[in-house]
């Protein structure tokens, strides 16, 4: 309960009226707020970033909930969404999802992006096993995430450790 309670607060979603979660959001806009607050926990390398590229790849609720994202005030002069279609295209993002399940596209993708200083966030369990550095997990008691630093560490991030004494996993 206490872990849930710590990440509740790291979200800033805190509990509602009555002690209950904000059952009214909606589990694409919950993974959204995972997500702003994942950037907000991690570090690229320098030079400090003057604007910052959100960027989907696949389909699903998750892209317009992520697009949301765009409107929310980070340290950067400007925040951009993007809807990619080749990872090609990762130029312009420091934050990637992934929001696809299969192992080839997501390993195709991985590949491509090399050591990129790009945050790849999964929405599926096999986002992890191809190597992504955060995926999002829905789980019975609801949405967890594991974290692979080695794969963050390689692309140039540093995650704090607030936000890796919450994650379900880390490797």
């Amino acid at each position: 309960m206490r872990r849930l309670l710590a990440l509740l607060t790291l979200l800033g979603l805190g509990l509602g009226v009555g002690g209950a979660c904000r059952a009214e959001e909606s589990e694409a806009q919950l993974k959204a707020a995972f997500i702003y607050r994942f950037v907000q926990y991690t570090q690229w390398p320098p030079p400090p970033l003057r604007e910052f590229g959100y960027c989907v790849a696949g389909r699903g609720a998750l892209p317009e909930a992520i697009k949301s994202l765009a409107t929310k005030p980070l340290d950067v002069a400007a925040v951009r969404f993007h809807r990619i279609t080749a990872p090609e295209q990762a130029g312009q993002c420091q934050t990637l999802v992934l929001a696809m399940t299969e192992r080839g596209e997501l390993r195709r993708w991985l590949s491509a992006l090399a050591d990129a200083p790009i945050l790849v966030i999964g929405d599926s369990p096999e986002a992890f096993r191809a190597g992504a550095a955060i995926v999002l997990a829905v789980e019975p008691n609801g949405l967890s995430f594991r974290v692979n630093l080695a794969e963050a560490r390689k692309r140039g991030l540093s995650l704090s450790s607030q936000l890796l004494k919450l994650a379900r996993e880390v490797r």
